[in-house]
């Protein structure tokens, strides 16, 4: 793997750390915060994208994490750090189970059982008593020691997770997700195990996801099952879109724009789903690349440009 290709997302993950020490308190860190949560969700979104299916059971996993970190914290007692890796591993075994039975099915076939899985889990959460029902679970703290820096640790864990899901991407590994998405039969007729790489690819995702999830349960103190419904998977999609899915750096760009719109939105008493679907049909139509891609389009012509005239010159 090439080192500078890591350059950029480490860049931005260290703005991003650098940016989450100097908000301090109040509402612009919980912002910030949940600008981290979103973006490493719209993460894990992008990495199932490597071999070519659409995660729209995201929601499912994300909220499988956060109430797995939350019984761990509430009722049993667990340390933080052992609630968080709970909240991964749960939400990837789910994932294993639920890829080896669904990733033999492709396109808009996977994308629907993705949707319904989300509703029946989300109907699962309000009938368990021991999840709250439809209440859901309360008093979800971090510990302590996080007193006031929650939001540092929030954004360091997702930049962490951003980071590690574009090296996998970068090495040799996620070379062998984006052949299944290319030609499936090709990796076939090598010895790969395409359907087992495929769900690889998945579990990595959704643990992703579930830490995510985790991470929003102690960042919001309270869960309920109307968190983790199909919005929720719209919503994390148009930080993707909006973003741009070409680079690791477009969930982080889509995720801060789309929920810094949405706080925006809730202030004039909108729902922020309109921004989110709004910004999904805006990208589609006019930025099918993202904001990201978009950047890139324009930038690199004028370096084109720049290198041509220095040639010239030193010719000269």
């Amino acid at each position: 793997m090439d080192k500078t290709s890591l350059a950029p997302p480490s860049i931005t993950a260290l703005a991003a750390l650098m940016v989450a020490v100097v908000v301090g308190q109040g509402y612009a860190a919980t912002l910030v915060t949940w600008m981290a949560i979103a973006a490493l969700a719209a993460a894990s979104l992008r990495f199932v994208l490597l071999i070519g299916e659409l995660n729209f059971a995201v929601a499912a996993f994300y909220g499988i994490g956060a109430y797995a970190a939350s019984l761990a914290t509430t009722l049993w007692g667990w340390p933080f750090a052992l609630s968080l890796l709970l909240a991964a591993g749960v939400a990837a075994v789910f994932s294993v189970v639920f890829g080896f039975i669904t990733l033999r099915t492709k396109g808009p076939y996977f994308l629907l059982i993705g949707f319904a899985f989300t509703e029946v889990m989300r109907i699962v959460y309000t009938r368990s008593p021991l999840l709250g029902g439809n209440s859901g679970m309360v008093g979800i703290f971090p510990p302590e020691a996080l007193q006031g820096w929650f939001h540092v640790f929030a954004v360091a864990m997702a930049a962490s997770g951003v980071l590690v899901l574009y090296a996998l991407e970068r090495s040799h590994l996620g070379r062998v997700f984006t052949a299944i998405r290319d030609n499936e039969n090709v990796v076939r007729s090598v010895g790969i195990h395409a359907h087992g790489m495929k769900i690889l690819c998945f579990g990595i995702a959704c643990a992703a996801a579930g830490l995510a999830g985790a991470l929003h349960a102690f960042a919001n103190n309270v869960i309920s099952p109307g968190d983790f419904g199909f919005l929720l998977s719209a919503s994390v999609l148009a930080y993707l879109k909006v973003g741009g899915e070409d680079h690791a750096v477009g969930p982080v760009v889509g995720a801060v724009l789309m929920v810094l719109l949405g706080s925006l939105a809730q202030s004039f008493g909108g729902s922020e789903h309109i921004f989110h679907g709004a910004g999904i049909v805006v990208a589609v139509l006019f930025m099918p690349r993202g904001l990201v891609g978009w950047v890139s389009m324009r930038v690199r012509p004028s370096q084109r440009r720049h290198a041509r005239q220095h040639t010239a010159g030193e010719s000269l």
